[in-house]
């Protein structure tokens, strides 16, 4: 946590500046200056005198408002993209509490959030003189964002001046992957089941995998009945199986232009990320192997794979390299560099995303390669604006050229998604806010199956 501790008496001279309510009192001294120039020529002197004596009293109001004496700020190390961080300011004015509070402001770079500064007001604490408060950011994008500068400025108590404070920062907040998917109330009360909890237990009569011998009994389904098994026992035995485990899943993530898109105020690529590692967290628990895979027009990032929850956070870590690149993704290249480096059936989780029928081509050849040895799950997020823009009633020529290539888009989408469906992938096309819970379904459902390894 970095923190600042500012006193007075090791700082320069604090400038006092007027106030807003300072220069709208100097302008109306204009008008009145040229009544009294048109009406009494000679008291022409009354208006300069009222000038000076407004000037004077606000450098009076200035002194008044105190002097600073500290100056704290505590920064978190580390963040969430999309999710709010407060940064707690604290100061000490040698003044009354009761008067108007002092404003703060931080200025940051683009990726901590939108607008570039924060402002707030900082309330009186209930010490003589203390004051503090929070400004709130929104991290936008993943990777370091960096502090540069805080403001302070407190009004005298005419209003007639201020006095303003500014301090150079060099702080710096890494911005994860969001995981309040994963933090979810929904997802842990899930979790909670036996099959997913902390000590995974061995589930027999599922799955396809042999586990043992035992006496058949009335009521157990016959298909398990061990016929050479039994002839040998002169018994009858069943077959018990055991749920397949150990399975090889790869979240594989297009961070080329398209992913870069935002979707109700975070790129695509981020909000892909937040479901992959919620699935990710549940695959784990159910006894498989994680890996992810990042690529725009080259290979990114290929982790090895993780086995245990234990090790979650190395998945955290290099989903935050993925960098966002304002590239076309080259399928070709990324999926073949993908498959040379499995060595068994695996099941591909790729996000991504189309803008044109070349791109959308090839992404379907190389996804027929992949499912040849592969399993395959495509994710793409529902564009709420492209369908918007489809349904909007046009008033111009402009809104009429917007809304043929919204449909041209959304046509291109349609005729792709069925063929990657023909190809045997299974094809998820939903809200970011849904994606996780829909990619969680379908691989529990092929789990079931057996149908990865």
């Amino acid at each position: 946590m970095n923190r600042l501790r500012a006193l007075l008496a090791g700082l320069p001279a604090i400038p006092i500046v007027p106030s807003s309510r300072a220069l709208v009192l100097l302008a109306l001294l204009a008008p009145f200056a040229v009544v009294i120039a048109a009406t009494a020529p000679s008291a022409w002197i009354v208006a300069p005198c009222a000038a000076l004596a407004l000037l004077l009293m606000a450098i009076i109001d200035g002194w008044l408002a105190g002097r600073l004496l500290s100056l704290d700020y505590h920064v978190p190390p580390n963040a969430e993209v999309g999710q709010a961080l407060a940064i707690r300011v604290e100061v000490g004015i040698e003044r009354d509490s009761d008067a108007a509070p002092p404003e703060a402001a931080i200025g940051f770079d683009a990726r901590l959030g939108k607008g570039g500064a924060s402002t707030f007001l900082l309330e009186a604490t209930g010490e003589a003189g203390q004051f503090s408060g929070e400004g709130a950011l929104v991290p936008v994008r993943r990777g370091p964002g960096k502090l540069h500068d805080l403001w302070l400025r407190w009004q005298g108590p005419l209003g007639l001046s201020v006095r303003q404070k500014h301090v150079p920062l060099d702080a710096e907040i890494h911005v994860w992957p969001d995981l309040s998917p994963v933090r979810s109330p929904v997802l842990q009360n899930f979790l909670r089941d036996s099959q997913f909890g902390i000590v995974a237990r061995r589930i027999r009569g599922e799955g396809t995998q042999f586990e043992a011998l035992s006496e058949y009994e009335p009521g157990m389904d016959r298909r398990r009945i061990d016929w050479k098994a039994s002839a040998r026992h002169t018994a009858l035995y069943a077959r018990e199986n055991e749920a397949e485990r150990d399975n090889q899943i790869v979240f594989a993530f297009d961070c080329g232009q398209s992913m870069c898109e935002p979707v109700d105020g975070l790129p695509r690529i981020d909000r892909a990320v937040s479901a992959a590692l919620m699935a990710a967290y549940v695959a784990l628990k159910g006894g498989d192997r994680v890996s992810l895979f990042g690529f725009a027009d080259q290979p990114q990032v290929m982790t090895p794979f993780v086995t245990d929850t234990r090790a979650f956070h190395r998945l955290q870590s290099a989903a935050a390299q993925l960098d966002y690149t304002p590239r076309e993704p080259n399928f070709t290249l990324a999926l073949a560099t993908l498959t040379a480096r499995l060595k068994r059936r695996s099941l591909i989780v790729l996000f991504s995303d189309f803008s044109d029928p070349t791109s959308a081509q090839m992404m379907v050849e190389s996804m027929e390669r992949l499912t040849r040895h592969h399993l395959v799950i495509f994710v793409t997020m529902v564009d709420a604006e492209l369908e918007e823009l489809t349904g909007l009633e046009p008033d111009t020529m402009g809104d009429i050229a917007v809304a043929v290539g919204a449909d041209s888009l959304a046509r291109q989408r349609e005729l792709v998604l069925p063929r990657l469906r023909r190809l045997g992938v299974n094809v998820i096309e939903a809200r970011h806010d849904a994606i996780g819970y829909r990619l969680i379904d379908i691989y529990l459902q092929t789990k079931r199956a057996e149908a990865i390894g």
